[in-house]
């Protein structure tokens, strides 16, 4: 087997910790020696063993003279669990490949210089493509601070997320649904506004069988409108639940808000009266949250993408029209005047689910 053989193999190891390792990234790792696989390892949480260190205890002594494979560069620094690279260099291993340096200040590159000046071959690059997109919320929330934002949204072909009436149930069909139900067991939170907590009434848990974990979910309410008998507020005691809410808002709220589950977090808002973005995902960086989903409405997405928040887009399209000037569309705001102005969307992926298509991007950044 060639080296992308063997770095597919452990990109695919690291793909089975998905959901589950924030604020780690996902990492595999594969050990060689001769044509034979000797170690095989992937992080399943965080706090457990690192993937380098799992493969490197299956291979034992053999693990002398081998080749590391591996998705992310090995670190240096004590997190929860000790520097892998002291074990790689300890374990005597020959040479080590590396699909991409780790964004992590605390690591960037230093992994690559340990290993060297052991004596140890090195090899950076291998399907860095790939291995970047597998941690691509990782490195956002590395380098700036904050969690990645994916956009999701289900929409009519001329752009509308609801009817006039408020009429959203469902646009999009059940394998589109199915595949975003397994999305949420893979993020660590699900956010929306105030205006689709109040419209839609949503749960936003996982519809799955057995999920692998159930994200929290964040409500945007600047004035503490939500009500009491919404079913987020009735289930916020068996699942996780944060409500950013203005400085100035309800204390009277916020106290029967408590006392059924939820988590009241005041923040600064801004000009327009909204919660500031700003400061919440600040708080969000601090709780240790790396992928937030973006369920809410055409007011939220449009805020996220005017504070260059959004990271990435994911829209299935149904084969329908609606229209009508009181239609909800999937961005709100006042727009832009000028197409000059307007987001532009890298587009990376185009598929079918039925009748519905899927369309996968991400927000171009000029930066």
């Amino acid at each position: 087997m060639k080296d992308e053989q063997y770095m597919q193999m452990a990109l695919s190891l690291a793909r089975r910790g998905m959901g589950m390792t924030s604020p780690n990234p996902m990492v595999g790792a594969v050990l060689v020696k001769g044509s034979r696989v000797i170690g095989k390892g992937y992080h399943r949480r965080a706090g457990f063993p690192h993937a380098e260190v799992l493969a490197l205890n299956e291979a034992g002594d053999e693990a002398r003279g081998a080749t590391l494979y591996v998705n992310l560069e090995p670190c240096v620094h004590v997190g929860r669990t000790p520097p892998c690279v002291n074990a790689v260099i300890a374990a005597g291993v020959r040479r080590v490949v590396i699909a991409m340096l780790d964004p992590n200040q605390q690591v960037n590159g230093m992994g690559v210089d340990a290993l060297k000046k052991a004596g140890i071959e090195v090899r950076v690059g291998l399907l860095e493509a790939e291995a970047k997109r597998l941690n691509e919320a990782f490195t956002v929330y590395m380098e700036k601070k904050r969690p990645f934002f994916t956009m999701k949204g289900a929409v009519s072909l001329d752009g509308k997320i609801a009817t006039k009436t408020c009429d959203s149930k469902w646009i999009s069909n059940e394998e589109s649904r199915k595949y975003v139900n397994r999305l949420r067991t893979a993020v660590d939170g699900i956010m929306v506004g105030i205006n689709t907590v109040i419209l839609d009434n949503p749960l936003l848990i996982p519809r799955v069988a057995r999920p692998k974990k159930y994200p929290v979910r964040i409500i945007l309410d600047s004035k503490l409108r939500i009500p009491l008998s919404c079913d987020m507020v009735k289930t916020s005691e068996k699942y996780r639940t944060l409500v950013f809410t203005s400085e100035d808002s309800r204390t009277d709220k916020e106290a029967r808000l408590k006392s059924m589950g939820p988590e009241v977090i005041r923040v600064p808002k801004e000009e327009n009266g909204r919660v500031s973005l700003k400061h919440v995902c600040e708080e969000l960086f601090r709780r240790e949250m790396v992928h937030i989903l973006m369920e809410g409405g055409g007011e939220m997405n449009s805020a996220l993408l005017k504070e260059g928040l959004a990271d990435k887009i994911m829209l299935f399209y149904a084969p329908i029209l609606i229209g009508g000037k009181g239609a909800y569309n999937l961005i709100g705001g006042k727009g832009i005047d000028f197409l000059k102005d307007a987001y532009k969307i890298d587009i990376t992926g185009v598929k079918r689910f039925k009748e519905d298509i899927y369309l996968e991007g991400y927000v171009h950044r000029d930066y």
